[in-house]
């Protein structure tokens, strides 16, 4: 009778470990047509029920005006690809009520929603490569400039160095009073006291995007075509890796309610919807 109570026991502390071990998966749902040039970001909007894409289309630090941001349905199907024009190399965007704010090498982009046209750009001294856009519940805007290995904050209206000293910040997720941030593969957390502590690390350096699953869990992307989770004991699952046939995932969307991850793919000219399990 002991024997079999033990037994019983290890089976049921292995089965618990192995709960606790159990890998998440990425199954594709669909793939848009490869009509969306150099395709850098991808916003998710629960209200318009939409993707918002921001479109190189050109060199990611070139002022060639030649860039823009598109819409794409749920389904994958091309809205629009020129609902916004004359960018030059956009990437990261956020939104904060009636307004996307779209990080474009120097200067951010103020649009406003409900016309899509250029309400104001936000010149950022001394910047050279501004990549992403994460904005808190206040309206903060934190904008990461992976060259000069800062982030920078736009708060009512004015323009100021918020961070310096980083690796190569692209990706940043505001969440609380907290700012994430993805630096040359780790995550990172910045409080707002600027206390800076590691969250996770060991992934590729060309991290990307980020986004929140849970509190305490995320999917980090990284652009040579990876897709990690990011587990609350800072370990992470590779869910995805394209880097074999040259598909990256830069900066990617997600819908929290339906568990679907959008992933831009850069220069295969399309974004490709995954279901997150």
């Amino acid at each position: 009778m002991k024997t079999r109570n033990l037994t019983l026991s290890a089976i049921i502390v292995s089965a618990l470990a192995f709960s606790s071990q159990a890998q998440h998966s990425l199954t594709q749902i669909w793939s848009s047509e490869a009509k969306l040039p150099v395709p850098e970001s991808v916003l998710f909007s629960k209200q318009d029920k939409l993707l918002y894409v921001a479109l190189i289309d050109g060199k990611p630090a070139e002022k060639d005006g030649k860039g823009g941001i598109a819409k794409v349905g749920l389904d994958g199907k091309i809205v629009a690809t020129d609902w916004v024009s004359g960018l030059n190399a956009p990437k990261g965007m956020g939104i904060y009520g009636s307004r996307l704010f779209v990080a474009d090498v120097t200067e951010v982009v103020e649009i406003d929603i409900k016309s899509g046209k250029i309400v104001k750009k936000h010149t950022v001294e001394g910047a050279q490569f501004l990549n992403d856009v994460t904005i808190d519940s206040k309206g903060n805007i934190y904008i990461s400039d992976s060259s000069t290995k800062k982030v920078h904050l736009i708060k009512d209206g004015q323009v100021s160095t918020y961070y310096e000293g980083l690796n190569g910040p692209n990706g940043l997720l505001a969440v609380g009073t907290d700012l994430l941030i993805a630096d040359s593969g780790s995550l990172k957390k910045l409080t707002s006291s600027k206390q800076i502590s590691v969250i996770a690390e060991g992934m590729d350096k060309s991290t990307d995007g980020i986004e929140q699953v849970k509190p305490g869990e995320y999917i980090v992307s990284s652009w040579v075509g990876m897709v990690y989770y990011v587990k609350a004991d800072g370990t992470t699952e590779k869910l995805l890796d394209t880097s074999a046939d040259k598909t990256n995932s830069a900066d990617i969307g997600y819908d929290a309610a339906k568990k679907v991850v959008y992933v831009p793919t850069f220069g295969k000219n399309n974004v490709v919807a995954y279901q997150l399990k």
